[in-house]
């Protein structure tokens, strides 16, 4: 486990209910949603699609740093697919993660670099490292 030097910023958030009937709400109000389950009547979110969401943009961040720190020019049209499973085994729910990580105009052997280094150092990869299975598809186009 990493020692703190200092903390850069704190996410707050309160949630009343559960994923069946909830809702959660930041300390600042930008975030502000409904928790529902896939497939049901009820409006809203779930906490798998916010797990996507989220490391889906650290991700992206964590390429963009790659890339910068290796001096390879990025295309504006960079995008990650996050796809989070819900799934069930012996031992009870658990998750599974796919990344797919397409880098138009940017060589596969390229993408493959800058990739392995983002999932080093992007935060919710670290977090989830050994936790869950995760798959990362880079594609170039």
């Amino acid at each position: 486990m990493s020692r703190i030097a200092r903390v850069v910023y704190t996410a707050r958030t309160a949630t009343a209910g559960g994923r069946e009937n909830g809702a959660s709400r930041s300390s600042d109000g930008l975030l502000d949603i409904w928790l529902s389950v896939p497939g049901s009547a009820r409006i809203g979110t779930n906490p798998e699609q916010l797990l996507a969401a989220g490391w889906s943009a650290s991700f992206a961040s964590a390429i963009a740093s790659v890339a910068h720190e290796r001096k390879i020019a990025l295309p504006a049209g960079v995008s990650i697919e996050a796809e989070v499973n819900l799934n069930h085994g012996e031992n009870g729910h658990f998750l599974s993660v796919q990344l797919n990580i397409a880098v138009p105009g940017v060589e596969r052997d390229v993408v493959q670099i800058l990739v392995d280094q983002a999932h080093e150092i992007c935060p919710y990869s670290k977090a989830t490292q050994g936790n869950i299975n995760v798959v990362i598809v880079p594609m170039s186009t």
